[in-house]
């Protein structure tokens, strides 16, 4: 259970210095969004800014309380922080990076977007990433009320990475295990084209 309802009610209890947040916006109609980075959801800040490169918009919103950064999670069928729901309604397709547990190195794909979800996950296998769909309806992103279905289309993509593959691709001390943080980020633009869509 969330400890905030929304937005709102964790801005009245929380200080400011528990949060941050980080909204840009490009010229893409796609945006990448972690509503749960920082020390809420290791590791879904660096996979959001990696998809995002320079060419998509992105957002985050990061934890920073030295202890206790759970508090700061609201679902994503709730969560209303106003940046997010601004740039969200711009675009097109939503991507949102989530964290799960699990020491299986696994991306469970979910969203309302079945045909993107299919073609990124045909991508992301053929580089090497265990794919599936988490068993947990509460993590398929299917929602309507869901973040990543907000944009234009009401309908984006949900990914869910355990705790294990988050950690090896936002490490940063060089290792190079395959399929590496490179091998994810041009898995979902490949997915992406192999649609036709415009990236």
């Amino acid at each position: 259970m969330d400890r905030y309802r929304n937005f709102e009610e964790l801005d009245r209890h929380e200080d400011g210095s528990a949060f941050r947040i980080e909204a840009v916006k490009r010229r893409s109609s796609i945006c990448v969004i972690a509503p749960h980075g920082g020390k809420i959801e290791r590791g879904t800040s660096e996979l959001a800014r990696a998809v995002a490169g320079t060419e998509l918009s992105y957002y985050l919103f990061e934890g920073l309380k030295p202890k206790g950064n759970r508090d700061l999670h609201v679902t994503s069928a709730n969560f209303n922080e106003p940046q997010a729901l601004g740039l969200v309604a711009g675009c097109d397709i939503v991507f949102a990076m989530h964290g799960c547990g699990g020491e299986d190195e696994v991306v469970y794909l979910g969203g309302r977007h079945a045909a993107l979800v299919a073609s990124i996950s045909a991508a992301l296998s053929k580089r090497g990433f265990s794919v599936g769909t988490h068993k947990n309806p509460e993590l398929q992103g299917v929602d309507r009320s869901n973040i990543c279905n907000r944009g234009k289309q009401a309908m984006g993509v949900q990914f869910e990475i355990t705790l294990a593959l988050r950690l090896r691709l936002a490490d940063k001390t060089g290792r190079l295990e395959s399929p590496t943080i490179t091998d994810f980020v041009n898995a979902i633009r490949g997915g992406f084209s192999d649609l036709g869509l415009p990236f």
